[in-house]
């Protein structure tokens, strides 16, 4: 699908968020997160069926890693850090994956995953790191509330997800970078939890993840929410036989930037199409007057939504 001609005013917008990237870079580079040493993690033991045992054993290492990089971030100097593994390394979390370098990588677990019969996997977007995890945590947390009995949510941060204010979150190398592992992520839950219905739900950037990683997965929906595009000019252009789903809530700055493609000669700056535009072809579900860090606030309609999506409520189409 060809991009639409740019306008005067798309470019200027989207060339002064560069300018914003390359200025702020410099000055917050020095505190970033991947400067904050960590260990290499061990090899993991493969989930199998996701029975108690082999569950207990991917958390047993988790934790013994998160606990690791603890001592190493204690050891650095960086308190802020420590200070977040100790939360992550608490009794009661649960993690099939932790990986403290390059600004961390982590997969924590809400809800029993061994007798989940709906899960929904939960993607960020860019600035979602270990120094920040809290707001992941707690959006899973009300979203496995909201899901009720029978649910578990899966916090993927998987990947190196982009600076903020930085030119790589408005191209998809890092979601070319991700989807490789989110797609291996999920075909083992797939594989260890056959009989649950898998949801992922992709925020912001993770949209782009999900959309790189979407060919060939076996999960019912792939649910973007406060997208910027997804390098797709269309729901089609994914191939996937899931029901992909967008919703963009009205407060949400991302549906006043130009959802369009600056094409240069090594990269391309943008996402493209909007995907709650009708001619993306996604099935767009009602968000609410959501911000773009507020989908998943309790009592908000965009929960509601998503949560309806997520357990097979709406019939496949009504969110």
């Amino acid at each position: 699908m060809a991009s639409r001609p740019w306008s005067s005013r798309a470019r200027r917008a989207l060339l002064s968020a560069l300018v914003t990237a390359s200025v702020a870079l410099p000055v917050s580079g020095a505190a970033r997160p991947a400067a904050v040493p960590a260990p290499a993690p061990a090899a993991l033991t493969p989930l199998g069926r996701a029975g108690a045992s082999a569950l207990d054993a991917r958390y047993a290492a988790g934790r013994e890693e998160i606990r690791a990089a603890r001592e190493t971030a204690a050891r650095h100097g960086d308190r802020r850090r420590a200070a977040a593994l100790t939360a992550m390394a608490a009794p009661g979390r649960t993690f099939l994956m932790f990986d403290g370098r390059d600004g961390g990588r982590s997969v924590e677990v809400f809800g029993d995953l061994s007798s989940a019969r709906r899960i929904a996997v939960m993607v960020p977007g860019a600035g979602v790191g270990l120094d920040h995890y809290w707001r992941l945590r707690r959006d899973a947390g009300t979203l496995l509330g909201e899901l009720g009995g029978g649910s578990a949510v899966v916090a993927w941060l998987g990947y190196r997800t982009p600076d903020l204010l930085s030119p790589s979150a408005l191209t998809t190398g890092r979601a070319g970078e991700a989807a490789p592992v989110l797609r291996s992520f999920v075909r083992e839950l797939a594989g260890a939890r056959p009989a649950a219905r898998i949801s992922l739900l992709c925020h912001s950037y993770g949209s782009v993840v999900c959309a790189r990683a979407a060919s060939g997965l076996d999960v019912a929906d792939i649910v973007l929410y406060g997208s910027p595009g997804t390098g797709s000019g269309s729901a089609a252009g994914l191939r996937t036989r899931a029901t992909v789903w967008a919703g963009t809530g009205a407060e949400d700055w991302v549906g006043h930037v130009p959802h369009t493609a600056l094409r240069l000669p090594f990269l391309t700056f943008g996402f493209g199409a909007d995907p709650v535009s009708p001619g993306f072809g996604a099935e767009v579900f009602d968000a609410g007057d959501a911000a773009h860090s507020d989908y998943l606030r309790p009592g908000s309609v965009s929960l509601r939504g998503i949560a309806a999506i997520v357990t097979g409520a709406t019939g496949g189409r009504d969110a």
